[in-house]
């Protein structure tokens, strides 16, 4: 499973090709990737959803009892097994105890975050007490922005990008209100060039370099949700705070996708779901991230109980004692039932390692890509043949496990005929559709079929033109 630091994921598949004496797209190079893969168990971890249970699903196309083909790890992950058993023993224990649960067990209701937060370490690169566990991403996002984005007269700008998530976008237009500037010129958005679908970093260096010393904030996707372009994070930060800059990062798609050191990097503050790569189901507990340097220095516009130090939060004396860091901007107590199902989650993710993951995603969607252009690069000699284009950079240090498509077909026939044939995946405006295989639940072999179901449905859009 494991190829060379220096072999690319196209070699490892013309090389084991080689060793098999067959076709680089030949079934048996996807079955031999699956034999050597050291965590194809997780994916027993997992429920995958059957074909017959798929609303949009065309049972006279689809064997009605396999596995569905389900590549949406990008939107909702799939469910952890243990979820349910980690849900029960939270109703058993308040059927039984009632309010005495709030202090034993495997996770005591008042400090049920804090039992799990230890397993986000590794995730996302930071220690403990730099990473708080509550709210949604957004609640998150405006809370850390109350304390990061005090603006001046000469430094009042937020930076973002072109396209930013509609949720980032929306908050930091209300920040901006908040303090009485104009959206115009304090939101700062930077575009890609004519042309072209992504950003280059030189133009984002550049434009911190150039407008830093008007720029209060900066705040990035880590991996940006259209178009699966991964950011440089460690070269954005250190350019912007050169400039004076706070710089923060929404991690919605690059937590579980890709590693992430932000301690070491210095970033300044993040925040995540944990509905899509964490699989802590729809409206899972989200988290975020200050830096352990902002601990004494930056604290919470808005206070509640569970920002109080443990140790005297129920003396109630109404003297509050806040925690330092992330934990002092936790407001009210964590809601168990989320709880339990994000900790399912990162159990697997401890046991499988954000390394190993990072490793297998590599070759995965290296091998999803080396079959779509295999099938369907611009040949010039058959100008009738469908065209695939892939908009997600191809460089792996800039993207995760998401690849984006366009087509010269009609997007909507393309996806709603890979719905059909239980493929599950998503559409996003203006015209692209989200692939995203992921390491934990998803194989070699899903790949493979994949492509095949998408030979078919475009050459049943090519008759039917």
């Amino acid at each position: 499973m494991e190829p060379s630091p220096f072999e690319l994921p196209a070699d490892t598949v013309q090389r084991i090709a080689s060793e098999l004496r067959c076709h680089p797209a030949d079934e048996r190079v996807a079955l031999r990737l699956d034999e050597e893969d050291e965590l194809r168990h997780f994916r027993e971890h997992f429920y995958i959803p059957k074909m017959q249970d798929l609303p949009p699903i065309d049972l006279s196309l689809v064997n009605k009892d396999e596995n569905a083909i389900y590549f949406m790890g990008n939107s909702l992950g799939l469910q952890p097994k243990m979820v349910k058993t980690y849900l029960e023993e939270e109703l058993d224990k308040w059927a039984k105890m009632g309010g005495y649960g709030h202090e034993v067990g495997k996770r005591p209701w008042i400090t049920g975050d804090e039992t799990i937060v230890g397993l986000m370490n590794d995730i996302v690169g930071a220690n403990e007490k730099e990473i708080g566990l509550m709210n949604g991403l957004t609640v998150n996002l405006h809370l850390l922005l109350l304390s990061f984005f005090k603006p001046t007269p000469k430094r009042y700008k937020i930076l973002l990008e072109a396209k930013a998530f509609p949720s980032d976008h929306y908050a930091i237009e209300s920040q901006l209100q908040l303090h009485g500037l104009p959206i115009e010129e304090s939101m700062r958005i930077i575009k890609p060039r004519e042309g072209e679908e992504t950003l280059r970093i030189e133009d984002i260096l550049e434009v911190i370099d150039k407008e830093g010393d008007s720029i209060a904030v900066i705040l990035f996707s880590g991996l940006h949700f259209y178009t699966g372009q991964l950011f440089n994070i460690p070269a954005i930060t250190k350019a912007g705070q050169a400039k004076g800059c706070f710089v923060g990062f929404d991690l919605a798609h690059a937590v579980g996708n890709v590693e992430l050191h932000l301690h070491d990097w210095g970033v300044d503050f993040a925040c995540w779901c944990s509905y899509k790569y964490l699989n802590a189901g729809a409206g899972g507990l989200a988290g975020a991230f200050i830096h352990e340097k902002h601990a004494y220095t930056v604290k919470p516009a808005l206070v509640g109980w569970f920002g109080h130090e443990l140790s005297t939060r129920f003396k109630m004396d109404n003297k509050l004692q806040l925690i330092p860091g992330v934990n002092g901007f936790r407001i009210s107590n964590p809601p168990i039932l989320l709880v339990c199902s994000l900790h399912a989650s990162l159990e697997i993710f401890r046991q499988a390692t954000m390394k190993a993951l990072r490793r297998k995603s590599i070759l995965l969607t290296g091998y999803l890509e080396y079959m779509i252009k295999h099938y369907y690069s611009k040949d010039k000699a058959d100008t009738r043949k469908p065209i695939v284009s892939i908009i997600t950079p191809s460089r792996i240090e800039e993207r995760g496990c998401q690849l984006t498509l366009t087509f010269s077909a009609p997007m909507t026939y393309v996806f709603q005929n890979l719905e059909k044939r239980g493929v599950v995946c998503d559409k996003r405006e203006p015209d692209g559709i989200r692939v995203a295989p992921v390491p934990l639940y998803n194989s070699f072999h899903d790949v493979y079929k994949f492509i095949n179901l998408l030979i078919s449905v475009l050459d049943s859009a090519e008759t039917k033109e």
